[in-house]
């Protein structure tokens, strides 16, 4: 029997009392938010709601060979990414009318019944034993950190209370420097999976967003072979690559009524409005945000840490 995963799965909900007593003993330091703190565990930091399904997932994920995983840090195109995939595989499944991804957020159809699609946030050090032994395939998309970083302030911001107080972006931005974020050090994310598909290309593909936005077409075609459902000829005369784009874009996913009104996890206590995973979906929106002196911070640790790695960003 197959467990459920991503790692969230058992997020706000009671676990033995061995995964409490274990995160009770790790380093922590105060999070994003108010009264939450982060916990370091296997070499990345994480809230302890999130943790406990993590190690659930550890110790008892069985993974399977059709097995599709998709991974990434929070908020480097996590969003886009389920969609494509979503849309890709099932496409002989559902017409223009019919796609769930019309009344139900991408969050919510990876995993899918039936489907080999999953997902996570975790490094790939710390993915379960069975992923590995399995041979399942994963997919991996990272975001130039300045625009990871942003696009995760915000969304921290937008999943607070009203009454609470947000942290500062300054505030924020030393700590994701230092590595003190949801799964971070996020450079150090990247790098797992990035070293992971030079070893393994057949088995780990690394995506960026920025060349997913760039040439969308070409990649979801890239997906779609690596995922072992090519598109057909027949299908690209037909313009069934171009439908599952224009289908996914986030002018289409962030105008359904679902995606500005519906609640993701509603029944639980992790309950969040859709519309917090939409907001510009644009490449560079750091450059609004940053002075001088944020960008050369940012950027020098990205050049210490991806030298020698062949990972490189162009800037915008």
């Amino acid at each position: 029997m197959k467990s459920y995963f991503p790692s969230e799965s058992s997020a706000g909900f009671s676990l033995p009392t061995k995964y409490k007593e274990k995160i009770s003993t790790l380093p922590k330091h105060h999070g994003w938010r108010v009264n939450a703190d982060f916990y370091h565990y296997q070499g990345f930091w994480c809230y302890s709601f999130f943790l406990e399904g993590i190690m659930k997932s550890q110790q008892h994920f069985q993974a399977q060979s059709g097995d599709i995983i998709l991974s990434s840090a929070p908020k480097t195109g996590t969003t886009w990414l389920k969609a494509l995939t979503f849309a890709i595989v099932t496409r002989h499944h559902f017409d223009d009318s019919t796609n769930p991804l019309l009344t139900t957020v991408p969050h919510e159809c990876v995993p899918f019944p039936k489907l080999p699609l999953l997902a996570t946030h975790l490094p790939y050090t710390s993915l379960p034993n069975s992923i590995m032994s399995s041979h399942c395939k994963i997919v991996y998309i990272c975001r130039e950190p300045k625009d990871a970083f942003i696009s995760l302030w915000h969304f921290i911001c937008k999943l607070a209370p009203q009454e609470e107080e947000h942290v500062p972006l300054e505030a924020a931005l030393d700590m994701f420097c230092k590595g003190i974020s949801q799964y971070g050090p996020y450079w150090d994310h990247v790098l797992g999976y990035w070293k992971a598909s030079l070893e393994c290309p057949e088995r780990v593909l690394f995506l960026k967003y920025e060349d997913l936005k760039s040439d969308t077409l070409h990649y979801i075609k890239t997906l779609a072979d690596f995922m072992g459902c090519p598109f057909s000829l027949e299908e690209e005369s037909e313009g069934v690559v171009q439908k599952i784009m224009n289908l996914c874009s986030f002018e289409t996913l962030s105008n359904l009524k679902v995606n500005k009104t519906g609640m993701h996890r509603s029944t639980t206590p992790l309950a969040t409005k859709n519309d917090v995973y939409f907001r510009k979906g644009n490449v560079g929106d750091w450059k609004n945000h940053l002075t001088d002196e944020m960008v050369h911070r940012v950027d020098q640790i990205t050049e210490q840490k991806f030298s020698g790695t062949g990972l490189m960003f162009l800037q915008p």
